[in-house]
């Protein structure tokens, strides 16, 4: 192997992409706060902590699963929760953060291939 081969990284890391459209959705929130456009809010977010929620399960990391659970059921569209004022909006930013935490640590040893 020469030296400018590239070594393939020991672990994946599935739940980053879903942790960073999930922050830049909430980062974004205030923004889309007029009319029915804050529902996307809600459907991204509760989604997309399901999602990491799942790959957080598959890779043993269970601790998020709780985490992820409320967060997907206090954005949910369905039965929304009305929430207002400034715990609301600091709810937003803080779910953001914890999604690049949770995308950042998840990590499953990556399958070599046979």
């Amino acid at each position: 192997m020469s030296a400018t081969e590239r070594q393939p990284s020991e672990y994946q890391r599935n739940a980053l992409a879903p942790s960073l459209i999930a922050a830049a959705v909430l980062f974004t929130a205030p923004l889309w706060r007029s009319g029915d456009l804050f529902q996307v809010v809600f459907f991204a977010t509760s989604i997309l902590a399901l999602i990491v929620t799942w790959f957080a399960l598959q890779a043993r990391h269970w601790w998020w699963a709780p985490v992820f659970f409320a967060i997907a059921v206090l954005w949910n569209p369905v039965f929304p929760i009305a929430f207002s004022g400034p715990i609301w909006d600091a709810a937003q930013p803080a779910a953001a953060v914890v999604f690049l935490v949770a995308g950042a640590l998840i990590k499953t040893p990556r399958q070599q291939p046979s």
